[in-house]
């Protein structure tokens, strides 16, 4: 893979994320889910993909930190965004589990 392919993963990966953060933005968090997944395929191919053979130029250096940084902020927002409406989601599960527990610990049928 040559540098500009490495860098147009990078690009790709930025894209997706920033697409990611939109998602969260707005709570729609199954086009962030599929987005994350897109995101984990782009991440996997950086990752076998072969580091080229030249090292970057100090232009291209340039473009693939700033790309990384973007791609960080995004997480970091995206975090801050998804983190609290997890934590709602466990103590909502918590409690629909703590409700099944309270009847059959007191042999109490429950009618639907």
């Amino acid at each position: 893979m040559d540098n500009q392919e490495v860098i147009a993963l990078y690009e790709t990966v930025a894209d997706i994320t920033d697409q990611m953060l939109a998602a969260a933005r707005v709570g729609d968090w199954e086009r962030l889910a599929a987005l994350e997944s897109r995101c984990s395929s782009q991440v996997e191919m950086l990752k076998k993909s072969e580091e080229p053979r030249q090292p970057l130029s100090p232009l291209a250096r340039e473009t693939k930190t700033r790309i990384i940084k973007k791609i960080l902020d995004d997480d970091r927002q995206i975090r801050d965004l998804t983190e609290p409406w997890m934590a709602r989601l466990s103590a909502i599960m918590k409690n629909a589990g703590g409700d099944r527990k309270l009847p059959q610990t007191y042999g109490v049928k429950q009618t639907n």
